[in-house]
């Protein structure tokens, strides 16, 4: 039974509440396993890839399975999650994809292991079919924990605040893995390159782990059929977005957005491939702490407008 509070659920006040500092946090943290193994992806995979042995065009084709497989589970996913929530479960179960499929990429060919051949076209057969289970393991995840923030509570300032929380951890995480990669560069000069590759991939995982842990520790399941006093409502069919142009816009943006910070860490490397590894983790280190710098700069300049 519901308890009554005036003339409103006990269950729809708790739900309009803020939240506290805890569950943020514990929130935000639930997309640092996603973030810094896709800063791992995009800054190394095609450097390494071709450094195994592999063709540009072949390393290409490896990243593009990937990203392919990404695009088709995002749509699929995200209406099994509408249908069906269970948001933790999903994240977990994408996080346990994420974790085995990316350290398989950065490990050997496992195909040529198990045929005990080393064709090219076996390698990036290979490598494809991890990279693709990793990116369906990654946008699982993705489409779980950010789906989760409506879930959650309907309080304006405390959904600004996961998802705000959620963008600081992706800066944590996109830092920790440069200052990771610069002290694995540091520390062990004296193995190949693929070692050192390897070394980061494997701490990045472990530390993503860790962060996904917490989160699902601290984290309450939320459930689909929140209170609401507006009966009235109904389920919005997914084609009701293809006609609102602000869907459109915001489409836009974002993927001119994820473009940009997708060619810039992929082909950064490439370009750079002259120097030595170490320099270039001190270039994407600087690009990023300078990215947070002026981050704060903002968030600093709004807080004190507000006051």
């Amino acid at each position: 039974m519901v308890k009554m509070i005036g003339n409103e659920p006990s269950s729809e006040l708790e739900w309009d509440e803020p939240l506290g500092r805890v569950p943020i946090f514990s929130y935000g943290s639930g997309h640092m396993l996603n973030d810094i193994t896709s800063s791992c992806w995009f800054t190394y995979l095609l450097v390494f890839l071709t450094d195994v042995g592999l063709s540009p065009s072949d390393a290409a084709i490896v990243m593009l399975s990937g990203q392919l497989a990404d695009g088709f589970t995002t749509i699929f996913v995200g209406e099994l999650i509408d249908r069906f929530g269970h948001f933790k479960l999903w994240h977990a179960g994408g996080s346990i994809l994420v974790a085995i499929s990316f350290s398989s990429v950065f490990g050997s060919c496992l195909p040529c292991k198990l045929t005990g051949t080393n064709s090219s076209t076996l390698e990036t057969v290979g490598y494809s079919i991890f990279a693709s289970i990793f990116n369906v393991g990654w946008a699982v995840t993705q489409v779980a924990h950010m789906s989760m923030v409506n879930c959650m509570t309907s309080n304006p300032t405390s959904r600004v605040a996961l998802v705000s929380c959620r963008n600081a951890f992706t800066m944590v995480a996109n830092l920790s893995l440069y200052g990771i990669a610069l002290l694995i560069f540091t520390l062990m000069h004296s193995v190949s390159v693929l070692v050192q590759y390897r070394w980061i991939a494997y701490t990045a995982i472990s530390i993503g782990c860790c962060f996904v842990v917490a989160f699902l520790i601290g984290t309450k399941e939320p459930g689909l059929n929140q209170p609401s006093q507006d009966k009235s409502l109904s389920r919005i069919s997914w084609a009701h977005w293809f006609k609102k142009v602000l869907y459109y816009q915001v489409a836009l943006v974002y993927m001119c957005t994820r473009l940009v910070t997708n060619v810039s860490q992929v082909f950064s490397n490439l370009k750079l491939r002259d120097y030595e590894t170490k320099q270039l983790c001190s270039f994407h280190l600087v690009c990023y702490l300078y990215f947070t710098y002026s981050f704060s700069s903002l968030r600093l300049f709004d807080e004190c407008h507000v006051w």
